[in-house]
């Protein structure tokens, strides 16, 4: 039997930089203290390892409380608001969740390893293309990747049980709510610099929604999303 040892760890670590260390500080003193206590969310941080989710000269910032440059004029959402987003959506099972930007493809991996299949959407198809080649690595398969333009929703695999936005909006996404399941959430932040708010929204009913602000952050704005209209005198 041929067995593959993966010896990027050992590597690092050798270098003077401990995963195990990084990773442990890193759901101790930015993801605990930021009030996400769900133990289910916090041993999936722990299991998914960030660190394959970035290009190897930015390992040593992998953990770090920062969002973190991908390329492409995107970036890696941080540790805590992953964690944040994980524990407001409660994803089950059986959930189909929609994800509107695929970015590193790490929050597309936790999300995957809670829910029944992925719908990843990315703009970038570079971005796309290398998320998939992580997905692989980790052995994660019930991800659907598309490119395209998910800045409303995205028609073609709907409805969903679960909608996340990784970029920021000035305007509530109305269009994506029709897309969700009566039961379904979706989670995205809304508002302008620096006055932006993380938001749940529940379908709870044909047309009634239950929306629940969650905290206040600061995201970039998601490519293509709709503008508020300027008044102009």
């Amino acid at each position: 039997m041929i067995q593959t040892i993966d010896t990027t760890n050992v590597a690092h670590e050798a270098a003077g930089f401990n995963m195990r260390e990084a990773r442990f500080n890193m759901i101790e003193q930015q993801i605990r203290t930021w009030e996400v206590l769900d133990p289910v969310v916090l041993a999936l941080l722990n299991e998914v390892p960030r660190e394959n989710f970035v290009a190897e000269s930015q390992v040593g910032l992998a953990f770090a409380d920062i969002e973190l440059p991908i390329g492409h004029d995107q970036t890696m959402l941080s540790p805590k608001l992953e964690g944040r987003i994980l524990q407001a959506l409660a994803i089950k099972k059986s959930d189909k969740v929609l994800l509107v930007g695929t970015g590193s493809g790490y929050l597309t991996a936790l999300i995957a390893k809670l829910a029944a299949h992925v719908h990843a959407v990315e703009i970038v198809p570079a971005l796309s293309e290398l998320a998939k080649m992580r997905l692989q690595q980790q052995n994660i398969h019930n991800v659907t990747l598309h490119i395209g333009d998910a800045a409303i929703g995205f028609e073609e695999a709907a409805p969903y049980d679960v909608i996340v936005f990784t970029g920021s909006m000035q305007l509530r996404p109305t269009a994506a709510e029709q897309m969700l399941n009566i039961g379904g959430r979706l989670f995205a932040v809304i508002g302008e610099m620096p006055i932006m708010q993380a938001t749940l929204t529940q379908r709870i009913g044909q047309e009634a929604f239950r929306h629940e602000t969650l905290f206040e952050t600061c995201l970039p704005l998601l490519v293509n999303a709709p503008q508020a209209t300027k008044f102009q005198f």
